[in-house]
């Protein structure tokens, strides 16, 4: 079972996730059907970029998983974006003022003052964010009990973002019903989501494994939550080549 990429469509039949009501992928088209160079920072596999109906003239993605590079090349050809291998630390390898349009879905860590930098005054950050405690349900079947959850709430992301300048348009949360019908979408699940489990191996953690696979024998499916943050920001700041 291959874990690049975030292609999910091997859990159809085996595992159902709720969706947002924003339709994320929507507004992303949308949003890039005015822009004239756009960032994607962490693109993952490319997939969702890839569906962009109208790809401005300039569609750049980063990621730092070098598995997922070639994947996310393959999928871009066909909208004209580049990908760009880029650890998801504090720095981007883009001049200041370059993109109207930075997107992120999903992203392990944003570099919210890089964001600022390369957006050019005026320019937009839309990116949906993993919400506080997300899957806490899963994490805590495998872990035990967790501290409640300390980082990306609404009121947080709002702030990181309003503290590089940028003016918060929305900070729109989301709690999402997924369910997993068989343990063996659960273990692909920890092996491909590797943040909510740090960790996992199937061989460490068999007795909890077999813990949920009795729970799904008996009540017909595990049960857990996803958290979202839809997060839309402005630039406002004056024009800064750093």
């Amino acid at each position: 079972m291959p874990v690049e990429g975030w292609d999910f469509s091997w859990f159809e039949g085996r595992a159902t996730e709720e969706r947002p009501d924003w339709g994320y992928a929507r507004l992303l088209g949308d949003a890039m059907t005015t822009a004239e160079a756009a960032l994607d920072l962490q693109t993952g596999g490319g997939e969702v970029l890839a569906t962009v109906p109208e790809p401005p003239p300039r569609l750049v993605a980063t990621e730092s998983w070098r598995p997922n590079v070639p994947v996310a090349a393959k999928n871009l050809r066909a909208v004209g974006g580049v990908v760009i291998e880029a650890a998801a630390g504090p720095w981007l390898p883009f001049g200041g003022n370059v993109f109207d349009l930075v997107v992120s879905r999903h992203p392990e860590h944003t570099p919210w003052a890089e964001v600022a930098r390369v957006l050019r005054p005026g320019g937009t950050f839309l990116s949906q964010q993993i919400g506080a405690g997300t899957n806490r349900e899963l994490s805590e079947a495998v872990l035990g009990p967790l501290p409640p959850p300390a980082r990306n709430t609404p009121g947080q992301l709002r702030a990181a973002a309003e503290a590089v300048g940028l003016r918060v348009l929305q900070a729109r949360p989301a709690r999402l019903r997924v369910e997993f019908f068989d343990v063996g979408a659960v273990a692909y699940f920890l092996r491909k989501v590797v943040w909510t489990v740090p960790g996992f191996s199937i061989e460490r953690h068999r007795p909890q494994l077999r813990a949920i696979h009795e729970r799904i024998e008996e009540e017909g499916s595990f049960v857990s939550h996803s958290t979202r943050v839809l997060l839309e920001a402005v630039n406002e700041k004056a024009s800064q080549a750093w």
